[in-house]
């Protein structure tokens, strides 16, 4: 068998080097002594590195890190119950600089994995809703995320292997301090097994441009199904990040990125627009109708649904700063994000439209300019389809709660760095609607505590 062109044996033997080299969102450029900063390892003695084994791999191409992520959170009222989680993270990469360690010119290597624990999942045990309240939330396992190979040819990169698409695409820089900032609900709920996004990943290739100036053209190509068919959660169908499918339906992918005075010596307001879509190939179910045309809510029906061929989305993202501290990058001072999408098709999709967005306030207490805290909110309404479906179960008898309608986010957070490396991040949410009405699971309210050590 052939993984994009390679024997699949080779995707297996890289698994088993790299086990235990246990990601971060996107890749940040190491220090000269093969530390990716911020981390906790400039707080130690020595930067941590007593025996000069992490410079020795650094100088040989060998970069790894280590982020350690633990949530405590408690739902205080509504949702389906109340009660306390705790779930941790522990996440790793592993990039390699080919050219520095066996000559081969623009090429490098790069895995993660997370190792995943929790006594409970806050969104779907006890809130009940579907928009993300704490993003490491997943499955419990040592999973395998992304493997891949990439080669640099002068402004165009191409890579292959296992690809998470949250990593490239769809995502807001400003929103990463928010638990709930995530790959969104609409692409979550609507593409099968919620999309290469993290728990999971696939199969799949990424070309990219890199335009003279400040801007960026990807786009990307993936096995359509990163769990394949299963009756339960996806991560749990692909636990452990392992099932390496192929035959799926392709899942595509496309994104503009644009960037204004992004740069530490800019003075102007910074800014980042992405335009993107995404195209599915494979069958979708109707949401409302069978396959003879009668209301899946009626005793009369057959229960299989009427076939559509193809799915697709569209969506922008924009981070903005509104105001820049003398000095201050492009993160600092105060700056606004929003992300927004469609998906058209509302026979064949949960949820047909989605925004959120919010505020992000950096370096603004002068004694304390690492810190950072600010507000997000997420909105996602649930398709014409899906309140049709509703609507014809009350007719038919078979429901007493209103149709699902929408659902609502709000996230308060402050992250306060203890030292470089280490943050404690206290965090309230929201949430409207869990699942599509009031009535169905009272509205909930969330509390808690995020700590993250980097090394």
């Amino acid at each position: 068998m052939k993984l994009l062109g390679l024997p699949i044996h080779w995707a297996v033997l890289g698994v088993v080097v790299v086990a235990g080299a246990l990601p971060a969102h996107s890749q940040q450029v190491p220090s000269d002594i093969g530390i990716t900063e911020p981390s906790i390892a400039t707080s130690l003695p020595q930067n941590g590195d007593a025996s000069g084994n992490r410079k020795w791999l650094y100088d040989h191409g060998v970069t790894y890190s280590l982020i350690y992520t633990n949530d405590v959170l408690g739902n205080l009222s509504g949702g389906i119950k109340r009660g306390t989680v705790d779930q941790g993270k522990l996440e790793a990469q592993l990039y390699i600089d080919l050219e520095k360690l066996a000559g081969w010119k623009g090429w490098t290597f790069y895995t993660n994995a997370f190792g995943i624990y929790d006594t409970g999942r806050m969104r779907r045990d006890y809130v009940g809703g579907m928009n993300t309240i704490a993003a490491i939330e997943a499955a419990p396992s040592v999973r395998l995320s992304e493997l891949w190979l990439e080669r640099w040819l002068g402004p165009v990169s191409f890579r292959f292997g296992q690809l998470a698409a949250d990593a490239e695409f769809f995502y807001s820089d400003l929103s990463q301090i928010f638990l709930q900032s995530d790959w969104p609900t609409i692409t979550a709920v609507n593409l099968p097994g919620g999309g290469p996004a993290y728990p999971l990943s696939a199969l799949g290739a990424r070309i990219k441009y890199e335009f003279p100036k400040d801007a960026s053209l990807l786009f990307a190509i993936f096995n359509g199904d990163p769990a394949g068919p299963c009756p339960g959660d996806p991560d749990t169908c692909n636990r452990y990040g392992l099932n390496f499918r192929l035959s799926d339906p392709a899942f595509m992918i496309g994104e503009l990125q644009m960037r204004w005075n992004r740069g530490r010596d800019d003075t102007g307001l910074a800014t980042t627009a992405k335009i993107g879509a995404w195209s599915h190939l494979g069958q979708f179910g109707d949401k409302r109708y069978d396959n003879n045309g009668i209301p899946l809510a009626s005793p009369l029906s057959n229960g299989m649904p009427l076939m559509h061929r193809g799915d697709y989305g569209i969506y922008g993202v924009i981070d903005q700063q509104l105001y820049r501290a003398k000095g201050g990058d492009g993160d600092s001072g105060v700056s606004v994000f929003s992300r927004g999408s469609v998906s058209p098709s509302s026979d064949r999709n949960q949820v047909n439209f989605y925004i959120d967005g919010g505020i992000v306030f950096g370096g603004m207490i002068p004694k304390r300019p690492d810190d950072r805290f600010g507000a997000s909110i997420i909105y996602a309404r649930f398709s014409d389809s899906i309140r049709g479906f509703d609507q014809d179960q009350i007719n038919f008898g078979n429901l007493v709660t209103p149709p699902r309608d929408y659902e609502t986010n709000l996230e308060l957070t402050y992250v306060a760095q203890i030292v470089k490396g280490w943050t404690i991040q206290p965090v309230y949410t929201s949430i409207w609607h869990p699942s599509g009405t009031g009535i169905r699971y009272p509205d909930a309210q969330v509390a808690g505590v995020r700590s993250v050590i980097r090394y």
